[in-house]
């Protein structure tokens, strides 16, 4: 199967949450955490990385949090995927090796489509932004579970 693991998603839910308020605005993670049900024993190694990954900023002390280094509108669903799974390939063969991997590469009619179709993927993702995303989740009330 075919899927991002669960600290990416956890992940997106934290860039989601700081892209639906205005830019500059700092966020306790204890807040995010609690606003988008991430477990805390995931929440500390997700801020690291993200912030290793240059997509959030971290302030310590008492006015401390997260914010967002650039505008919701520069940041996107496959930035975030990336910094947490690496790089996208729908089949091994697609990483670029050397010609011996398979005795097929030069006129394989597979990879070509996959090609196309890996394409297509990270094109999509890249054109989805979290200011895309705050603005549906704005527009669309959260239901919580009791």
């Amino acid at each position: 199967m075919l899927q991002i693991n669960r600290q990416t998603d956890y992940a997106i839910r934290v860039v989601l949450a700081l892209a639906k308020y205005p830019q500059r605005t700092r966020l306790a993670s204890a807040v995010i955490q609690r606003e988008m049900m991430i477990p805390k024993a995931f929440m500390a190694r997700i801020v690291a990385q993200l912030a290793a990954s240059g997509l959030v900023q971290t302030f310590a002390g008492r006015d401390g949090g997260l914010e967002l280094p650039c505008p919701a509108s520069e940041i996107t669903i496959k930035d975030v995927v990336e910094a947490f799974e690496g790089p996208i390939l729908l089949s091994e063969c697609m990483q670029a090796r050397g010609e011996d991997d398979c005795p097929f590469r030069a006129d394989c009619p597979v990879r070509s489509k996959w090609g196309r179709v890996q394409a297509a993927m990270l094109r999509e993702m890249a054109s989805v932004t979290f200011d895309d995303l705050a603005m549906e989740a704005l527009s669309t009330p959260l239901v919580v579970p009791a």
